[in-house]
């Protein structure tokens, strides 16, 4: 999957783009057709807000969500368990389970 992060009002450093990376591996374990994912950083006073969008294949074109916390890894954290249910749910719903007999 490809990943692109871009800040605003924030400098990405290389540590926040390698967690982003690495929590991203959750997703890719549950569902193999994600295409891409861009996300966000935003700091806004003392708001840090994370914002993630991710392409998957087939019908649906993309999934996104946004969490906010004091803490950034926290907000990374918090987005990528919304995104983790999103691409669960997603799964669920290509995935057929009828037998074709």
């Amino acid at each position: 999957m490809q990943l692109e992060v871009t800040g605003q009002n924030i400098d990405v450093t290389q540590a926040l783009r390698a967690y982003i990376q690495e929590k991203t591996e959750r997703l890719e374990r549950h569902y193999d057709n994600l295409i891409s994912g861009h996300f966000v950083l935003r700091l806004e006073k003392l708001e840090h807000t994370v914002e993630g969008t991710v392409q998957v294949a087939g019908k649906t074109n993309a999934l996104h969500a946004v969490a906010v916390a004091e803490d950034m890894y926290a907000a990374i954290d918090g987005l990528i368990d919304k995104l983790d249910r999103q691409v669960r749910r997603h799964k669920s719903r290509v995935t057929d389970h009828r037998n074709s007999a």
